[in-house]
């Protein structure tokens, strides 16, 4: 009985061998699958949720996610209900603009993230919790929802300078001119997300958020976009796509995404995808498709 367990063990474990030895010759190399959590819910944002199933499919078309959806209480319902596991996820993609949640909860959300969990912010979940000072170190700079001088400086890129500058004036935190297109451009060339992109590619039609302010510390700015006077912007160039880090967690935060033709856009896509396989693994093993838009002409999926 005893030679027969061990003839058995040594054959599996043969085969073990050989399976290993195949696919090494195969080039065959097992690929991690992340984790992500989807926080919608409520958001001052139409379709939403529509945008909530959208980033779930852009996500995992990769091969490379598995998305959960964890929708909140609606406005002014009891939030104590809301309390998910964030031990169990790789990433957190928040969706989310709206009432607090509970306090249990932000604690294990900010032990989540400083504990090395990755986080991805889009669009309106940069106006959520004002008051929330470690979310608000999470995001960099946000806006709306009383934000002005208190809540730190604006972050914008100086041409005469040549670099991104903190100001301190006073006013408030977060506006936007007209939707329109725009053009996104690359401010940091060599870092994993950005790697391969053109130096400049044109947006779908988008709120492009300016006067954004907040701690605005641990920033690295990836890309930028000039909002247009004649638009009803700031008139300076504003930051679209940034990478921040709190404690051993990365972030990625995009500002682009309004509406659903917005997401729409290949390149926000594309950055979504490959900025949330950064903040889960630290490196971006995806190629820029062959669509990806360029300075002079957009593209989108249908």
């Amino acid at each position: 009985m005893k030679i027969t367990k061990y003839l058995f063990s040594l054959l599996t474990y043969t085969l073990a061998l050989c399976l290993v030895s195949i696919a090494g010759q195969a080039g065959v190399v097992p690929r991690k699958v992340y984790k992500v959590l989807i926080i919608d819910g409520q958001n001052n944002h139409r379709n939403m949720a529509d945008g909530t199933s959208m980033m779930k499919k852009f996500l995992e078309e990769t091969g490379m996610f598995i998305a959960d959806v964890a929708t909140t209480p609606k406005k002014g319902e009891n939030m104590e209900s809301f309390k998910p596991d964030f031990t169990k996820y790789d990433v957190v993609l928040s969706n989310y603009n709206g009432d607090s949640w509970p306090e249990a909860t932000n604690i294990a959300f900010e032990k989540f993230v400083k504990n090395g969990g990755g986080l991805v912010v889009v669009h309106a979940a940069d106006n959520s919790f004002p008051k929330w000072l470690a979310y608000n170190k999470m995001i960099g700079i946000g806006g709306w929802e009383g934000r002005n001088e208190k809540s730190g400086p604006y972050l914008y890129f100086d041409q005469s300078k040549g670099k991104m500058v903190k100001d301190t004036t006073k006013g408030i935190g977060g506006s936007h001119g007209h939707q329109h297109e725009f053009v996104v451009t690359t401010r940091d060339a060599s870092h994993p997300i950005m790697k391969g992109l053109p130096a400049e590619w044109l947006h779908q039609k988008d709120e492009l958020y300016d006067r954004l302010r907040g701690p605005a510390e641990n920033v690295t700015v990836l890309a930028t976009a000039y909002s247009p006077v004649e638009q009803r912007g700031s008139g300076r160039i504003e930051p679209m796509l940034m990478t921040l880090q709190y404690g051993k967690g990365r972030i990625f935060h995009t500002t682009l995404g309004h509406e659903n033709y917005s997401q729409k856009c290949v390149g926000f896509i594309t950055t979504l995808q490959r900025g949330t396989e950064w903040v889960a693994s630290g490196k971006v093993t995806q190629p820029v498709p062959k669509d990806f838009p360029t300075a002079t002409k957009g593209s989108a999926r249908p």
